[in-house]
């Protein structure tokens, strides 16, 4: 018999887990994605399951410097553009090609818990620096800087995860300045940039890419299907010549020549752009019913900003006290979290949590924060 279909951290039946973040199985596009394969095996060639070139089949990259385009609002070139397997892979490759044991990275606090982990894995000194509504202080990332020199910065400029925040035009545009003037790499994980519930956040830090010292990471994962693996580095000529000279890179070609090719096909056949705009519409009423219900059920124990894309809400229990304890009983009331502090790269933030609203519908998210605040 068919073993039960799960994914990491899948949650029990019954259980209404707001730590997941991952769209719920109902877009999860599966029709999208046959319809996109078939269309490319009617016409494919041998040749097109060979290791493929290595920064990406030029027709891919084309189509996706086409809807990249479209969606951000500014120019892309598919020149800018290199194929990866996805953003946790994007992160590994910065990293294997652009710092050594013992470089700084600067991070955001709070900032996404796992990227630590990869920064971790490739021995490199991790200094966080807060951010506010606007993104990344960036007044103490420049005192900072003056006595810890940076290899790489990382930030998350639009819907941040957790805190949901967007950086402004005038810190994106002084961040590449700073980045110029100290001389490190901005590591921009802008898998969210597209996925706005009202107004569109600035221009991608991308755009800004020709100054040879931005790598804005993207991903599929975030607007078609996790499974996928597929994503994209967006570059200026010499550090996508950097990531063209590694050894992965000679050694495989492309990293997700195959994949890509459907990928283009939904792109080409305008399906990407219709999934992405259900997305936008189903999500803002996700993030709507969460607002309500926290409202509703919590506003006199928790602070919050309403976020205006990505997946998250970024919570501050007004008691103080510290979430961490509170997820066994959250389990006990088959409902779950993110405890502010795994958000943190020196242990602070222990009286935020984070919820997602991408992976249940509106009744359960009505019904996951009723429990949330049985909990609380």
């Amino acid at each position: 018999m068919a073993g039960k279909v799960t994914f990491d951290a899948a949650p029990p039946p019954g259980t209404i887990n707001f730590g997941v973040g991952q769209p719920s199985a109902d877009l999860l596009p599966i029709d999208l994605v046959r319809t996109a394969a078939e269309d490319y095996l009617a016409g494919a060639q041998p040749i097109e399951i060979n290791y493929g070139v290595a920064a990406g089949d030029i027709r891919f990259l084309e189509s996706l410097a086409a809807f990249l385009t479209t969606n951000y609002g500014s120019a892309v070139s598919p020149d800018s553009l290199f194929l990866t397997a996805g953003n946790s892979h994007a992160m590994d490759l910065v990293c294997t090609q652009f710092s050594q044991q013992g470089d700084t990275v600067y991070v955001e606090e709070p900032s996404y818990f796992l990227a630590f982990q990869v920064f971790r894995d490739h021995g490199l000194n991790i200094v966080s620096v807060p951010l506010d509504d606007e993104g990344m202080d960036l007044d103490i990332l420049e005192q900072s800087l003056q006595h810890t020199p940076a290899r790489l910065i990382y930030t998350i400029p639009s819907y941040h995860n957790p805190c949901g925040s967007t950086m402004s035009l005038a810190r994106r545009q002084r961040l590449v300045e700073l980045s110029r003037q100290y001389d490190f790499l901005i590591v921009a994980d802008e898998v969210y940039q597209m996925l706005h519930y009202f107004d569109p956040p600035p221009a991608p830090l991308g755009s800004m890419a020709e100054h040879n010292t931005v790598l804005s990471l993207g991903s599929f994962s975030k607007i078609l299907a996790p499974g996928m693996r597929v994503g994209w580095i967006q570059a200026g000529p010499k550090l996508r010549d950097e990531l063209l000279s590694g050894g992965a890179v000679a050694s495989g070609g492309s990293f997700n020549h195959f994949t890509s090719h459907i990928i283009r096909h939904a792109i080409d056949l305008g399906l990407q752009q219709s999934h992405l705009e259900g997305l936008r519409f189903t999500y803002r009423r996700r993030l709507e019913t969460m607002d309500l219900s926290l409202q509703r059920h919590l506003g006199d124990r928790l602070s919050w900003q309403r976020p205006d894309g990505g997946y998250f809400f970024w919570l501050k229990l007004l008691s103080g006290a510290d979430t961490r304890p509170l997820r066994q009983l959250a389990i006990e009331q088959q409902t779950g979290f993110q405890p502010g502090q795994v958000f943190s790269s020196s242990g602070g933030l222990k009286d935020y949590l984070r919820l997602s609203f991408a992976h249940y519908d509106n009744a359960d998210i009505e019904e996951g924060v009723r429990r949330v605040a049985a909990v609380l």
